[in-house]
């Protein structure tokens, strides 16, 4: 069974860090580009950052440049996400999607463009 399993979220005071992670099961990631996407109650779902198949193109939403590193490690199977100088709009539902693609230095947050979706795992920013 092909599966996205995200871990690492949780609750973090403003200005805090953490990192989520991205696994892949059931197949491997090495063709493919992976998304992180965020959904918080009464917002528009939204894009936050990509990765392409050889980590040669990383993009990110201007919410959270220079604040979230994506990086993937292939051997581990597994993407992930360091979130830093987190604010309390960054909560929300944050999971990620892959997509299996021949264009090896671009990525896209566009979510439709995806076929694998994890469930997601829960940041919450907060005091």
């Amino acid at each position: 069974q092909l599966k996205l399993v995200e871990s690492g979220g949780g609750l973090v005071q403003p200005g805090g860090s953490l990192r989520l992670s991205c696994a892949a099961s059931g197949f491997t990631l090495d063709y493919h580009a992976v998304g992180w996407f965020r959904q918080a109650p009464g917002k528009e779902r939204e894009g936050i950052s990509c990765i392409s198949v050889h980590d040669g193109s990383a993009k990110y939403a201007d919410s959270v440049k220079g604040r979230f590193t994506i990086s993937r490690d292939n051997a581990e199977n597994t993407v992930y996400l360091q979130m830093s100088g987190l604010k309390p709009e960054d909560t929300g539902l944050y999971y990620c999607a892959a997509i299996i693609t021949t264009v090896q230095h671009m990525c896209s947050m566009t979510h439709d463009l995806y076929d694998h979706y994890g469930q997601g795992t829960q940041v919450t920013v907060s005091s």
